[in-house]
């Protein structure tokens, strides 16, 4: 299985000829993703600093656009799009839990630092 790659990306919605065209068009689409939060970390539209599930919609942006930026990385360059399906799903169930289980500790921590700094007093002592 290591001399066929699959040179599609999104599903098979994009193909590519070689190896090296998919190798730019992974670049280019990691390239977009990044300069769009590049773009929204500079100007902070005013309608992402809402609020939604304890944190701002900016940061879910954030949050959501570096899952898929991570997804290419190890699905293209690291080739696990190539192994085995138990192989593949143990890698991303185990990101997938790994990153929900990260945010949870962001959203429950973050805002009881918060509580505690605009209260100025400890309302849980563990």
């Amino acid at each position: 299985m290591a001399d066929t790659h699959k040179l599609e990306i999104f599903r098979g919605s994009i193909k590519f000829k070689s190896n090296i065209q998919k190798i730019w068009g992974v670049l280019i689409l990691l390239s977009i993703i990044t300069a769009v939060e590049v773009v929204l970390g500079i100007y902070k539209p005013e309608i992402l600093m809402r609020y939604f599930i304890g944190m701002k919609i900016l940061n879910w942006i954030f949050i959501i656009l570096t899952i898929v930026k991570a997804y290419y990385i190890t699905w293209d360059f690291m080739h696990v799009r190539d192994e085995v399906k138990s192989l593949r799903r143990m890698i991303v169930w185990t990101g997938v839990f790994l990153i929900s289980y990260l945010v949870f500790i962001l959203l429950q921590e973050g805002g009881y630092v918060f509580d505690v700094f605009q209260n100025g007093y400890i309302k849980q002592d563990f």
